[in-house]
């Protein structure tokens, strides 16, 4: 039962769609343009460099309000870290698939970053790097996001073996399959932007696309 308060609380906090709401304020849905998607990234190519700020702001801190309420609820608990990565998920998965907008939102990196922050301050030093030094060199942030999800996965497993979480030894493969899931639901959500990095034809932050 607390797996699923702690998810559906992440949730509703998901629900809270920052590009969304943004663009409505400028008399657009972002969801009509660019991508499609109601995220950051998104927000910084149709609406500019504050839209893209504020949009990352938004997203980012609804996750660590709602992993900081699942902490405090659970303070402890063994298994408060497992709460708090549930309470992350479901905040992804609000942010992604919004019941009241039809089920199409954002992709949820900076969702994730919000979950980063949450966890492990190692854990987000070395994604947080291994974002930026992907976009300065290749400038995909799609690349960027996917080697974030995948260094989360497998930081989580080899922190979480170390026993540096508050996870019962009970909840250690529970607590990786939840990590899984963030990570496979990201790298999934960027499929179409895979094929064009596989193609060559995949946006860069600036500049044109590569021919």
């Amino acid at each position: 039962m607390e797996r699923i308060l702690c998810l559906l609380t992440g949730y509703v906090f998901g629900l809270f769609q920052t590009g969304y709401l943004y663009g409505k304020m400028h008399h657009i849905d972002i969801r009509q343009y660019g991508s499609g998607n109601s995220g950051t990234t998104n927000a910084l190519r149709v609406m500019g460099k504050k839209a893209g700020l504020l949009v990352f702001m938004g997203d980012f801190l609804k996750t660590v309000f709602a992993c900081l309420l699942v902490r405090l609820v659970m303070k402890g608990d063994p298994s408060v870290d497992l709460y708090v990565l549930y309470a992350g998920l479901g905040v992804v998965l609000g942010h992604n698939f919004p019941f009241y907008l039809h089920f199409k939102g954002g992709k949820g990196i900076a969702s994730m970053a919000g979950i980063l922050v949450s966890m492990d301050w190692r854990v987000t030093l070395v994604c947080a790097s291994l974002f930026l030094g992907a976009v300065i060199l290749t400038r995909y942030v799609s690349l960027g996001s996917i080697l974030v999800v995948t260094a989360f996965f497998i930081q989580m497993v080899f922190f979480g073996l170390r026993g540096d979480y508050a996870v019962a030894e009970g909840d250690r493969m529970e607590f990786f399959a939840v990590a899984g899931v963030l990570m496979v639901m990201a790298i999934w959500r960027h499929r179409a932007n895979i094929r064009r990095l596989l193609k060559g034809t995949e946006n860069k932050l600036w500049g044109n696309k590569e021919k």
